[in-house]
């Protein structure tokens, strides 16, 4: 079952994350070993988590990646779903 409007997991990754350690964004970037640039587009919104950022993400917080992919997949299939009547699809039956 899908979620009603799921966050950005880089809602999650601020909130349940960075914000509580008092981490910034500078300093997160700096121990997943990815840019600040980068890390500020998943925070913001403007960028999903990838499978290596999920796995960055499990080994410094500790989750696991599957569920940092499950969140993306969450929020993009929800999106998705907004635009179900748009799409020019047909049923295939069997004849």
């Amino acid at each position: 079952m899908l979620m009603h409007n799921p966050p950005h997991p880089g809602e999650i990754l601020r909130e349940l994350c960075l914000e509580p350690l008092g981490l910034s964004v500078t300093a997160a970037a700096e121990a997943l070993g990815v840019s600040r640039k980068t890390l500020s587009a998943v925070l913001n919104g403007k960028a999903g988590i990838s499978p290596e950022m999920a796995i960055r993400l499990s080994i410094a917080f500790e989750t696991s990646a599957e569920s940092w992919l499950n969140q993306q997949s969450q929020y993009e299939l929800w999106h998705a779903e907004q635009h179900r009547k748009e799409l020019n699809v047909k049923k295939l039956v069997a004849a």
